[in-house]
């Protein structure tokens, strides 16, 4: 638990180091990555396509 010592915050290591992957981080994940399928996509069927 974080305390607070003369007007800072005080937290050991590991509570610093933690932190919450939110809906957010689904969200850029599944964005860049279908994104990325689709400008793959694109450049196949642009250059190699028979």
């Amino acid at each position: 638990m974080a305390t607070e010592r003369h007007g800072q915050i005080v937290e050991t290591s590991t509570e610093a180091r933690q932190a919450e992957a939110g809906p957010s981080v689904l969200a850029l994940l599944t964005a860049s990555t279908g994104l990325a399928v689709l400008i793959l996509g694109a450049i196949w069927f642009a250059f190699f396509r028979v």
